[in-house]
């Protein structure tokens, strides 16, 4: 068989692979969270918050959310060696105002330890 036939089937046989997945993940809310930011920033919002009574008004799921989706974890400054529950640093945007979280991500809940506005 020629390399230009074997090409051809190849393709064929990928591009009906490529649709056959995309009718099975049509309307799933799959993702690819592969980088350790992502990760745990996935981690994060899946989980309850509990916020500080400071910024308990400030905390809703829709702005979180958003907060969450443009945000990054510093791992220099967060402590991931604990057991229990470790301790994240996350710099992202709340609203137009930079702002860094300490967040303590447990098993079921998330809860919020400092929060500081940060200039830039």
């Amino acid at each position: 068989m020629k390399l230009i036939y074997r090409l051809g089937f190849y393709m064929m046989g990928f591009s009906m692979g490529l649709i056959f997945l995309a009718f099975i993940l049509k309307g799933k809310k799959t993702s690819c969270n592969y980088g350790p930011n992502d990760r745990v920033i996935a981690n994060l919002s899946k989980k309850a918050w509990k916020p500080q009574n400071k910024v308990n008004s400030a905390f809703d799921s829709i702005a979180l959310q958003g907060f969450l989706n443009k945000a990054s974890v510093d791992f220099v400054k967060s402590n991931t060696q604990k057991d229990s529950c470790k301790t994240y640093f996350i710099n992202g945007y709340w609203g137009e105002k930079p702002i860094s979280i300490r967040v303590e991500n447990c098993e079921k809940s998330v809860e919020v330890l400092q929060l500081n506005y940060r200039s830039e």
